[in-house]
């Protein structure tokens, strides 16, 4: 099951190379990701398939992850207002989203604040 991970790196060149390659060292590919940078740092969301392998990686390269979530991976056809449409869905379920952003071969990634009542409502 894919996991969310919350990365933080240092806003300067070379930390997000720094978090592939230790990914890529360890065979655990990226299937999604999102960074902001804020007051000399960023937030980096990576989507993988082993959560555990993946924080173990980057730790030991020193990297920080503070945190590692379930999140839903939905199919979002590639047009005007899939993604309104899936919002909508888990809108009107009553679900509140509070991450979201695209990966690899049109996913969508969500955060949601109830990771049950948002598989029922998609």
């Amino acid at each position: 099951m894919a996991k969310d991970l919350v990365v933080v790196l240092e806003d300067r060149p070379g930390t997000l190379a720094d978090m592939g390659e230790a990914l890529g060292n360890a065979n655990i590919n990226i299937d999604g990701i999102c960074a902001v940078t804020f007051e000399g740092g960023a937030a980096v969301h990576i989507l993988v398939e082993d959560a555990a392998a993946a924080k173990k990686a980057l730790e030991e390269k020193g990297i920080k992850v503070p945190g590692d979530r379930e999140v839903l991976v939905l199919d979002s056809e590639d047009r005007p207002g899939s993604i309104g449409e899936i919002a909508r869905k888990l809108a009107d379920g009553g679900v509140n989203i509070d991450l979201a952003y695209l990966a690899a071969k049109n996913k969508l990634v969500v955060g949601v604040d109830d990771i049950q009542k948002a598989r029922s409502a998609v």
